[in-house]
């Protein structure tokens, strides 16, 4: 298949180019999305990423249970590119749409995309589907994939075209990287199947990484005469072999592999999955019309929800406590009034919005959320004697608890139980342990979740398990201090299996990493 060299070309497209008239979430079994725009685009919008979740999970054999509604991927969709880059920061002019893991609340932020039926060619659809393929990935396999593989099946599936009566292809010619694997730096199969080798040079420029992963995973899910072996080769991964030598064992001669998809990549035409939509079993999509409050608070919920410094969180709850004054008896906007207080350092304050919320509409998640956080943090800086701190953690339980009661499968009460132990300088329960064991069960794309209990495992005496756990951090993708970080615990382990982190140091930041960006 020749590439046309689209990189250039793509751009953003809104959604029918009609008015927008309000904020609408449209909600689904694995998604909730948040537009301005028509119930028939979002409706749409909607039905293709179930589709696509769907498609991943017919694809890869996966039954996938459906998430309790905190889990679900929450998808704001802002006026365009540039308020996304403004949400992510930094200065990065590459940005189409980002991707923020986190346990009871993962979020992706993107520009409006084209929802039609037709090849997704807009480039935060594709960020969105690349993204949302790492977090089905890592929900429903608890192997730890080489960076390749991760970012290989992210690009298969997320060049996906969705069809007007309701089928989908996947698995289609990954047309975003035709100029990286014509023009870029050239990346060898040996480099993606020997990371060692990889790491030693210095990337000072860009590289095919992306590219070359999608043709690899490509050719070897398609090239019939290498049947098998990328089973074969996840399969020596699970058994502990080396990345190197699973791949010499599973692909053979590196030279000859590498041969092999310089032809692939010259071939006019390419094989790729036809689903049609009887295969494609999806629930409703529930539409609601955000209330006038909730919809004015909107653009600060989503700030807040990225993410906010010191000095962001003072501006934004000017902005919070004008609207919330407008909207006094809303209960949406005075939990979305809580998050700002917190984010400000007012614990008293956010506390008392969050209790307005409750009062209003006992199923605000979020008011019990933030109340629960703020009374945590007076608990930590509470600097009474062991029964008053013990007291002031029992009272910061309590919203947790109330939440568990609304939504049993919500994760961040069996967190924050576990938290109230370790606060405190005291050893977690069997109980606290069994509960953040069940915690990353529910949200395993929580890195910052796996970093806790595979800490927690180690210093218990149970490495293995503990590696288990630390794998999909070892081997993010999106490299950080946190996925180095769990290299160096998995290392020392298997050096000295009898260590239970002694000296450990500091564990790796908690709050999860915006991905999914230019690299994409």
């Amino acid at each position: 298949m020749r590439f046309g060299i689209l990189v250039a070309a793509l751009a953003v497209c809104f959604w029918g180019g009609q008015a927008r008239a309000a904020w609408i979430e449209a909600s689904s079994d694995h998604f909730v999305i948040y537009a301005n725009d028509s119930d028939k685009d979002i409706t749409r919008f909607s039905q293709q990423l179930e589709r696509y979740h769907a498609g991943m999970a017919f694809v890869l054999g996966q039954k996938v249970a459906k998430p309790s509604p905190s889990n679900r991927v929450t998808v704001y969709v802002v006026k365009n590119e540039r308020e996304v880059r403004q949400l992510h920061g930094g200065d990065n002019k590459f940005v189409g749409g980002f991707y923020v893991p986190s346990a009871g609340g993962s979020l992706a932020i993107v520009p409006s995309v084209q929802s039609g039926s037709g090849s997704t060619v807009t480039w935060s659809m594709i960020v969105l589907l690349h993204e949302y393929a790492h977090h089905f990935l890592i929900s429903t396999s608890s192997a730890a994939m080489p960076r390749w593989l991760s970012e290989g099946a992210a690009e298969f599936f997320a060049s996906a075209k969705f069809e007007a009566d309701g089928g989908l292809w996947l698995g289609r010619p990954a047309s975003h990287r035709a100029g990286e694997l014509f023009y870029a730096q050239d990346v060898k199969a040996a480099d993606l199947l020997d990371p060692t080798e990889y790491d030693k040079r210095k990337h000072t420029t860009y590289d095919a990484f992306y590219g070359k992963s999608w043709l690899l995973y490509h050719y070897l899910t398609f090239g019939g005469d290498r049947k098998g072996q990328m089973t074969r080769y996840v399969e020596l991964l699970a058994k502990g072999r080396g990345q190197r030598d699973a791949a010499l064992e599973a692909f053979g001669d590196f030279d000859v592999l590498e041969k092999n998809l310089d032809s692939y990549l010259k071939k006019r035409r390419m094989t790729a999955l036809t689903l049609t939509p009887e295969v494609l079993s999806i629930g409703p999509v529930s539409l609601r019309t955000l209330s006038a409050g909730e919809a004015e608070i909107m653009p600060v919920r989503i700030r807040s929800r990225r993410g906010v410094s010191s000095e962001e969180a003072a501006t934004l709850l000017v902005e919070a406590r004008q609207i919330a004054a407008k909207y006094p008896q809303d209960p949406a906007v005075l939990a979305a009034l809580a998050e700002c207080e917190f984010d400000a350092g007012h614990d008293r304050e956010a506390i008392a919005a969050a209790d307005s919320a409750i009062a209003h509409d006992p199923s605000q998640v979020n008011a019990y959320i933030q109340k629960g956080y703020a009374l945590f943090r007076e608990a930590e800086d509470n600097r009474g004697d062991d029964k008053e701190r013990a007291a002031a953690y029992k009272a910061a339980r309590a919203p947790f608890i109330a939440l568990n009661r609304i939504e049993n499968d919500h994760p961040l009460p069996l967190v924050y139980f576990y938290r109230s132990f370790v606060e405190q300088g005291q050893t977690p329960s069997d109980l606290a342990i069994s509960g953040l064991i069940r915690a990353v069960e529910l949200a395993p794309f929580d890195l910052g979740l796996r970093m806790n209990l595979g800490t927690a495992l180690l210093r218990l005496g149970r490495s293995p398990e503990a590696r288990i756990v630390l794998g999909p951090v070892a081997n993010n993708p999106h490299v950080n201090s946190g996925s180095r970080f769990a290299r160096s615990l998995i290392e020392r382990m298997e050096k000295d299996p009898s260590w239970k982190g002694e000296g450990m140091g500091q564990e790796a930041p908690e709050e999860p990493e915006a991905e999914g960006d230019a690299d994409k």
